[in-house]
């Protein structure tokens, strides 16, 4: 049934939403709001609505994880959008995105449950204008959408523009300040910032521009402007308006843009707060039924919103944590993102850790607990985000596996910080090498280290642990931008409009795919005749080039592939017409915005308007092609072998070896692993032909059996089927596709599978929970790699008969133990099958311990025989010291503790001399005897007169050293042991 909600703002009453019961459950006031946005900008606004993209970056590696709403349209704001992609056609959309914002440049994990607004995930509410509207129809629009639809009160609300830096030539945003005074913001409520508050960028390059920004007075019936921009919990910003308008350039200089843009961001948590008039995120209901699932699993005290030093155990604080950190992981895992050991996978292993942290410690909830809250999480988001219904028991398997992880590490940790504080029982801080092993190899959080440290009253050095993990920061930056270091010539976003500007047509790349197979079985390139359009150098377009420079070239078409699709670019070169002597080699090759970027060196002045004949390297490009054919090949086998549940993840083709990583569940096993491969060489053994076409995206996307990754693709999308041709993929009641490779691929392919020749997976290992990643190679290397596996199958088939039959001897036997370990790192590190790799593998492991049994077995019959001789030749004396044959030292301690044990009140050193001239030095002190003979002293002042070192206690000790006198040796021992005894 339907209840009307009323909300008090002020002295006012509105009646903001229709809110329903279901089961006895509210349902929910947020989903009205979020709806009632996205409709507001479709209808008034005429925004197309677009659904979140994953939280995984798409193609960003300097993104740990979508963080803003405008993340997905980066390719837009930089001019980079392929113009045959439906994005871009975007000029005014609106959505709602899932964000997160843990590690990174924004980092809001400390400050979870510190606060009461501070999430690592929230929901973005944007909408975006490409060069289309600007502040006008922005600011008009919010304005509406508070005041009018929201019914939020006017005199609630202050707003914040730029307002000017001369130290970097900006003026004051006069313009916007001027529209929100004919909007009715009275004079007293619109308040200019700088930089720091109401200028925007998207990074240390890229566009920017001034902003404008919304902010609420919780309190009302004041002049609250004083506390705008306060850190102030009373006044808080609820929505930012972006005004993209400049390009900050690599010199630091600020450049106006060729189109204005507009970005908004509102998060619906704090726009929640306002509406149902609450002070804290947590009240609303996107974390009341969480807290209430909490309260019911934990068995904890109910949460009562206190903070700081109110909050008495930190329960509340511990409440909003794992309230917020179960969201986050829930939304996370969803989208393929796990916990893992690097990159955001790490971050998510911190934050689920984190969150155990506090539902063991502090709120004392069972194990198991944090995944049962996932379907309460499921239920409130779910209607926006159907991914998380659509695999809740997903979600709750991994939480649960690492929950499980995390106890047995913190069983570890605590037993190494107690080892640690008993090796220095007065210390009064702990050592930081020791924490920081703690958080970043067995991942616990820093404030779990300080609190079981403060238990034990032990400090820790804070400042120097923050800088340790300032260091790992920087490196990870350091790393991310190392990805995008050789990124070549890449047309800057001044360059792309300039081109289009002067009506340069994009390039036609088609001539990519045009190669024919010739009577003789061999794949025919030819060369592509091309006109010099443009030419780019130090992020400017360019009519010429003299010699000796490094440039892009743009041409009309080109035959080169560039770097898309998980394929690696094409190499070769070109030549001038009438200077064929002259080759001009391609270094990469790179697609901006329809342009192709040829990168060279000029080894001869090029003029625009120039021809040129472009020749691939053939071999590089058809080695490509068999593995990007192969990789379809494999990703459709996985499929077959373990089901539907196998999605990709991502891959990269290169010439010499492919790479597929896809979500299975856990590690094949030997014989599924040769299951796939045979599906791969029954597809290759029937030669199928390889069938293309450019079919509208529409059409494509309801080909049953079609296999799609996250991307955003050209219309039309180009189709790549094995053995069965699209048009007939297209029919509507087609079911063809699900019985063979269909994927949409701009990449370049075999036209036939008989080339590939045979594929053999040559590794498979878990990236993280759930996600393998598979290495392969085709062709005569395959085939050499399945002979060497042969090969070593046979060794390790030799040595097995040969550990059955037993060694006589202990030098036999350790020949045979080498032997199988020479074999087990060949069998490891050598390109053979994976699957016979497994099985040998579980083959040698069984060996090794065969073979460690007989070595102990004959060691230990040795030991005893040595030990009774010594007795026989001894009696019970109270000091022997004497030499005998040993093959180790661990032999001799033995020797040593066997005749000490069959004669109590003897104290013994033994020495064997060695074929190298190296000693081996044991020796054991009875207990009755520790007292005035201390065995490590004894056993130091003898391998010290040999020129080595010894070590152990008082009552048992071994070391080296080396000597041509063992007489003098022997009588040394004698007489230093005598004088103690």
């Amino acid at each position: 049934m339907a209840v009307a909600i009323t909300v008090c703002l002020g002295s006012r009453k509105l009646c903001v939403a229709q809110v329903f019961v279901q089961r006895g459950v509210r349902r929910l006031l947020s989903a009205q709001v979020r709806e009632t946005f996205l409709r507001f900008f479709e209808r008034s606004g005429g925004h197309l609505r677009l659904p979140s993209s994953s939280v995984r970056p798409r193609g960003d590696p300097s993104l740990l994880f979508v963080n803003a709403g405008m993340n997905q349209f980066k390719p837009i704001f930089l001019g980079t959008v392929d113009p045959r992609s439906e994005m871009a056609q975007y000029r005014r959309v609106v959505n709602s995105q899932k964000c997160v914002r843990a590690g990174g440049k924004h980092n809001d994990l400390v400050d979870v449950g510190r606060d009461v607004y501070h999430h690592t995930f929230f929901e973005m509410l944007g909408n975006w204008s490409f060069g289309d509207y600007f502040k006008e129809e922005a600011c008009s629009m919010a304005w509406e959408l508070l005041t009018q639809v929201y019914g939020i009160p006017r005199d609630r609300l202050y707003v914040t523009y730029f307002g000017g830096d001369l130290s970097v030539g900006l003026e004051a945003d006069d313009n916007c300040r001027e529209i929100w005074l004919s909007l009715g913001v009275p004079a007293g409520h619109l308040l200019p910032f700088g930089m720091k508050e109401n200028f925007w960028e998207m990074g240390e390059t890229g566009p920017c521009g001034p902003c404008t920004e919304i902010h609420f007075d919780h309190v009302g019936g004041r002049n609250a402007s004083a506390l705008v921009n306060q850190d102030c919990p009373d006044v808080v910003e609820v929505w930012n308006l972006v005004f993209m308008q400049y390009n900050r350039e690599r010199n630091g200089s600020l450049l106006p843009l060729p189109q204005h843009h507009v970005d908004t961001g509102m998060g619906l948590e704090r726009l929640l707060t306002v509406l149902e008039g609450k002070r804290s995120n947590y009240d609303t209901d996107l974390f009341s039924p969480i807290l209430t699932s909490i309260q019911q699993g934990s068995g904890a005290p109910p949460y009562r919103g206190l903070l700081g030093k109110t909050d008495t155990g930190h329960l509340d604080m511990a409440y909003r944590v794992v309230a917020d950190h179960v969201r986050t992981l829930a939304v996370c895992i969803a989208d393929g993102v796990y916990p893992g050991m690097s990159g955001s996978e790490l971050v998510l292993r911190r934050i689920l850790r984190r969150a155990v942290r506090f539902a063991t410690e502090v709120l004392q909830a069972p194990p198991g607990f944090l995944a049962n809250l996932v379907p309460t999480v499921a239920e409130i988001l779910g209607p926006a985000y159907p991914e998380l219904k659509q695999n809740t028991d997903r979600i709750m398997d991994i939480i649960n596996e690492n929950e499980t992880a995390f106890l047995s590490s913190l069983q570890h940790g605590r037993r190494i910080i107690d080892r640690t504080l008993q090796q220095a029982p007065h210390a009064r801080e702990f050592p930081v090498d020791v924490a920081w092993s703690l958080h970043r190899n067995l991942g616990f959080p820093l404030d779990l280290i300080s609190l079981m440290l403060e238990e034990k009253s032990v400090g820790l050095n804070s400042a120097a642990l923050d800088q340790l993990a300032e260091e790992e920061a920087q490196q990870q930056a350091e790393n991310r931008q190392g990805l995008d270091a050789d990124k070549g010539l890449l047309l800057d976003v001044h360059s792309l409009a300039e081109l289009q500007r002067r009506t340069v047509p994009t390039t036609d790349d088609s001539p990519k795919y045009a190669y024919t197979l010739g009577a003789d079985g061999r794949y025919v390139f030819s060369p592509c005749q091309a006109t010099i359009l443009m030419l780019y150098k130090d992020q400017s377009l360019q009519s010429e080039v003299p010699e000796g420079q490094r440039c892009g070239v743009i041409l009309d078409q080109t035959n080169f592939y560039t770097e898309e699709g998980g394929q690696c670019h094409d190499k070769g070169y070109f030549i001038q017409t009438g200077q064929q002597d002259i080759m001009f080699p391609v270094e990469m090759v790179q697609k901006s915005g329809g342009y192709v970027v040829h990168e060279v060196v000029t080894l001869a002045p090029l003029h625009v308007g120039d021809q040129v004949q472009l020749f691939i390297d053939e071999a590089q490009r058809l080695a490509c092609m068999v593995k990007h054919t192969a990789t379809h090949l494999l990703n459709f086998a996985l499929r077959r072998v373990l089901g539907e549940g196998t999605e990709q993840q991502g891959s990269h083709v290169a010439a010499t070896r492919l790479r597929f990583d896809c979500i299975v569940k856990g590690p094949l096993r030997p014989q599924q692993l040769r299951e796939v491969e045979c599906v791969i060489q029954e597809a290759i053994a029937k030669d199928e032909e390889v069938y293309t076409a450019e079919v509208p995206l529409r059409l494509a996307s309801n080909i049953q059996g079609l296999r799609m990754v996250d991307e955003i693709y050209p219309d039309p999308v180009r189709v790549v089927s094995v053995g069965v041709p699209v048009s007939s993929l297209l029919e509507p009641v087609s079911a063809a596709g699900t019985l063979t490779s269909v994927e949409l691929c701009c990449g370049t392919h075999l036209l036939r599978t008989g080339a590939i020749q045979d594929l053999l997976i040559t590794s498979q290992r878990q990236l993280v929970k759930e996600v393998a990643r598979f290495v392969a190679i085709t062709g005569e290397e395959a085939k050499q790699a399945r002979e060497t596996g042969q090969s070593l199958a046979a060794e390790v088939e030799t040595i097995s008969l040969q550990l059955k039959m037993g060694s006589s001897c202990i030098p036999d036997a350790h020949r045979l133990s080498k032997e199988v370990g020479v074999l087990t790192d060949a069998v490891d590190n050598t390109p053979i099958p994976q699957w016979l790799r497994k099985e040998l593998q579980g083959t040698l492991k069984s060996l090794q311990r065969s073979a460690n049994t007989a070595i102990r077995k004959l060691e230990s019959k040795q030991v005893a025989q040595v030990a009774q001789s010594l007795l026989e030749k001894h009696g019970n004396k109270t000091l022997v010291v004497d030499t005998v044959s040993a093959q180790s030292a661990s032999m001799l301690v033995k020797m040593a503790n066997q005749l000490c044990e069959k004669s109590p009140g003897t104290s013994v050193m033994l020495l064997s001399l060695q074929d190298s001239g190296k000693v081996f030095c044991a020796c054991q002190v009875a207990k009755t005897s520790t007292e005035t003979l201390s065995a490590a002293d004894w056993a130091l002042a003898v391998c010290a007169e040999m020129g080595g070192n010894a070590s152990g206690s008082n009552m048992v000790a071994k070391g080296t050293g080396s000597t041509t006198d063992l007489d003098t040796v022997l009588s040394s021992a004698s007489t230093f042991a005598q004088t103690k005894l």
